[in-house]
């Protein structure tokens, strides 16, 4: 029985990949998101892999898992793909505390992220 299937929220051209629990603040992720929106998705691999900063990595697997679903649920052309959206979002914020003189607490703030990546396949220009 169960329930029927949601209608797609995307457009027919557009694959999405999301990335959760990734361990880093969101402003710190976003500049790393900055770095791929409206590249090709070739070009926006290559810059992750080479990019110094630590969440590279993370960012470079949802984009890739975008990739993967483009190329095998949506039967899109993996060559014509281009990083139309990356944005942000806050996730789980873990709070711990560190002692402090006098018996006092700091507290300290381990945030999450969450990373969307939507890729689009574009016709190429004669």
């Amino acid at each position: 029985m169960g329930k029927a299937s949601l209608q797609r929220q995307l457009p027919e051209n557009e694959a999405k990949a999301v990335g959760r629990m990734i361990r880093t603040s969101p402003q710190k992720l976003n500049l790393v998101a900055q770095l791929i929106r409206g590249k090709k998705a070739e070009q926006a691999l290559n810059d992750l892999t080479f990019s110094q900063r630590r969440v590279a990595g993370e960012v470079k697997k949802v984009l890739q898992s975008a990739i993967a679903n483009a190329e095998n649920n949506h039967n899109l052309d993996v060559d014509s793909l281009i990083v139309s959206e990356a944005y942000v979002g806050k996730n789980l914020v873990m709070k711990r505390f560190r002692a402090r003189a006098k018996g006092r607490a700091a507290r300290i703030l381990k945030p999450f992220s969450q990373l969307t990546i939507v890729v689009r396949e574009v016709e190429e220009k004669a």
